[in-house]
């Protein structure tokens, strides 16, 4: 069982590393990345992925779980702190922190990682180039809501691992396999797999609801500002839109992916209905 130690000073070391994850580069020098919050801590522990450090102040806890949580935790190793009300509010990136942040190594996935069940229709959402951590989050957390077989981050802008991310997904990041791949590679392996490819633009020529979705299908969402790029606009099977009927041509894309992936687990619940 791992060591519990105390900080109350900010110089200390392992706050600075703290505040240094919250930068893109000394995430992918370390390949570490930071986990705040209960939801997100529990969803990382449950899901087990590898932790290093977990740090806590019981001034900021909300509820009465956090300490099993803690003890969970520390049965894989992980090296436990205690922390000062002071200095958790430097090492905190929220508003209102809960007390509860941690560091933890990345996944490292690849398409080989998505889980393909022979006699089984493959269900995943691809996102091209999202700009906001907050959008690819939200993305994340409706792809655990529909129960997809992977989500596939594509020519990537956003860090998975941006704490923004983590956040908005609400650990949802661990619950489904999160890949980065590049465009060539997943069209590749898309086509390798036979999964139809569904391309979400305003100029698509049919209403996603007047798509057959029960397939093998890869929903594909682009950047918040020019959506999709050609060469994904050209490689797909069918091209959807979601109809706008007022002013807006469109949706966020977050809103967006939401509706499309709800709409294929609508289809494929009336399809095992029929």
């Amino acid at each position: 069982m791992s060591e519990q130690l105390l900080i109350t000073s900010l110089q200390n070391q392992a706050v600075k590393q703290l505040v240094k994850l919250r930068d893109r580069r000394d995430r992918e020098e370390t390949e570490l990345f930071l986990i705040e919050g209960y939801r997100e801590l529990t969803r990382a522990v449950e899901n087990d992925i590898a932790l290093v450090s977990v740090f806590f102040c019981p001034e900021f806890f909300l509820g009465e779980n956090e300490t099993a949580l803690i003890q969970r935790a520390k049965q894989k190793n992980t090296i436990i702190y205690q922390t000062s009300p002071q200095v958790f509010e430097k090492v905190s990136y929220r508003d209102r922190p809960d007390g509860l942040l941690a560091v933890g190594k990345q996944m490292k996935k690849t398409l080989k990682d998505i889980p393909l069940i022979k006699n089984e229709d493959p269900f995943l959402i691809v996102a091209e180039a999202i700009e906001k951590p907050g959008n690819l989050g939200t993305i994340l957390r409706s792809a655990d809501a529909v129960n997809v077989d992977g989500v596939i981050v594509c020519d990537r802008c956003t860090d998975i691992y941006n704490p923004n991310v983590v956040r908005a997904s609400v650990g949802t990041l661990f619950t489904r396999p999160v890949v980065e791949a590049s465009t060539d590679e997943t069209l590749s392996w898309l086509r390798s797999q036979n999964i139809t490819i569904v391309a979400a633009t305003p100029y698509g020529e049919k209403e996603f609801t007047d798509t057959d979705l029960t397939g093998p299908v890869a929903i594909v969402v682009g950047t918040e500002q020019v959506g999709l790029s050609k060469t994904w606009l050209d490689s797909a099977d069918v091209q959807v839109r979601i109809p706008m009927l007022g002013s807006a041509d469109s949706l966020n894309v977050a809103t967006a992916t939401t509706l499309l992936l709800y709409e294929v687990l609508r289809q494929r619940r009336n399809a095992e209905k029929s």
